[in-house]
């Protein structure tokens, strides 16, 4: 195992209002028209609420008033509408300041109703950040400013008292609009912390999948060099073998000694072809392995030892073996394969069958193996759905669907393709085809 130096201090823990700060997702930047119709709803906003004070303010015809209230009314209402302006030309601070944005908005209500939509608009934005610290700020300022337009302004202007029901009803306007202001600041800064969550995890989940299956492609290389460590000591023993006997053998006819020579020749061109795939298995590896692991495997069982695992599956599931269309229609036809395709044909029928057995036991097998020198070797499992009332599948160990991601390198690194999936009749096929070649 590897040593891990551990810390010399621990660290300090965070405090709670700092982690709570460290976790507030800032906003997105706005679209075109996502910004637009925000600056089209302040101005409605404001529009309605001028109009409405203008409607309020303005006397009914026929009602005599003073030339001194006229003036007043009049300035009034141009004053209520340059803040309204304002205000509005002061939104767009409201990402970058937005506490100061709600404070400026609200006090400019409380001599402008048309101020109200900039503000609104502001408080939604302040309270997306869903921090206390600054939305109390901006719902105070706005309160205050909502009593002092009720009691102060609009009495100045008209030189009359406002009536107690009239100023607690707007009052009461004025704090549910500010309520819902927050509320709904509240509901988009909770929903944009959920997207941003729920795409961390995406993302998280799918280099963690990519980790996997990398792991599992390095995993089947490494496993395939140590299968093909001992064939090519093999090949080389033979040849160091036949070599010896001629230095110390001078009593073979010519006869003799060139088939020595052969033997050694075809031998060492056969390491020379192992030696050349084991280099390619490993030339995507970094070569950091521990010794632990470099201990080599017994080499992987070829094609024509396949009917052993049809023996092991079938007190599991019905397999049957279709090898018609191979010389001589039988798997003694699959002897001239090159070592490395028998082997991966081998570990190609080894997982599907130990995938039929997992998660449908009970269900018809077919294996199908097909193909000549020359040519390409086909290897076809199909497994049916399991029949109704038989036993269950059995539980995917953890990490399991990475078998075929390390069987599908181990075809390629063969030359070969591989597929897998379910057919519309519910069965589940993996099919693979490898590269026969003719021997010289």
């Amino acid at each position: 195992m590897q040593s891990v130096a551990l810390p010399s201090a621990l660290p300090a823990p965070v405090p709670a209002a700092e982690a709570s700060r460290a976790t507030a997702v800032p906003p997105p930047p706005l679209r075109p028209w996502s910004r637009v119709w925000r600056y089209l709803a302040a101005i409605g906003i404001a529009l309605a609420l001028w109009l409405a004070v203008g409607a309020d303010l303005i006397p009914e015809d026929g009602e005599q008033v003073s030339p001194s209230l006229e003036a007043r009314i009049g300035a009034a209402l141009v004053l209520d509408a340059l803040l309204g302006v304002v205000a509005l030309g002061v939104l767009p601070l409201r990402r970058r300041f937005p506490r100061l944005t709600g404070v400026a908005t609200g006090l400019l209500t409380a001599v402008s109703a048309a101020a109200i939509g900039a503000a609104a608009v502001a408080t939604v934005s302040v309270s997306t950040w869903r921090r206390w610290r600054r939305v109390v700020p901006v719902v105070t300022v706005w309160a205050a400013a909502s009593v002092c337009y009720e009691l102060v302004w609009r009495p100045t202007i008209l030189e009359e008292p406002i009536g107690v029901g009239l100023a607690a009803l707007s009052g009461g306007v004025a704090i549910g609009m500010g309520a819902t202001c927050v509320a709904t600041g509240y509901y988009v800064g909770a929903r944009r912390e959920l997207l941003s969550t729920l795409r961390l995890r995406a993302e998280t989940a799918e280099r963690e999948q990519a980790a996997k299956a990398e792991a599992a492609r390095e995993a089947e290389r490494t496993r395939i060099a140590r299968e093909m460590h001992d064939v090519l000591a093999h090949r080389i023993s033979l040849v160091a073998m036949h070599a010896g006997a001629l230095a110390y053998r001078t009593d073979l006819s010519r006869e003799e000694t060139a088939e020595a020579a052969g033997v050694i020749r075809d031998n060492a061109h056969r390491a020379l072809s192992e030696l050349r795939e084991v280099l390619g298995v490993l030339r995507a590896g970094t070569g950091g392995g521990r010794e632990q692991d470099a201990v080599a495997e017994p080499p992987q069982p070829v094609l024509e030892r396949v009917g052993e695992l049809l023996a092991a599956a079938r007190p599991t599931v019905d397999v049957t073996l279709d090898c018609a269309d191979l010389p001589d229609g039988s798997l003694e036809g699959a002897a001239t394969l090159p070592a490395t395709v028998s082997r991966t044909a081998y570990r190609v029928v080894q997982e599907a069958l130990t995938n039929a057995c997992k998660h449908a036991p009970g269900s018809a097998v077919v294996v199908r193996v097909a193909g000549g020198p020359g040519g390409l070797l086909t290897v076809e499992v199909d497994n049916g759905a399991p029949p109704a009332g038989s036993a269950p599948a059995v539980p995917a160990a953890p990490g399991a669907g990475l078998g075929l991601i390390g069987l599908a390198e181990r075809v390629e690194l063969a030359g070969g393709v591989l597929e897998h999936g379910r057919d519309p009749d519910g069965s589940f096929t993996v099919r693979a085809w490898l590269p026969w070649e003719e021997d010289e």
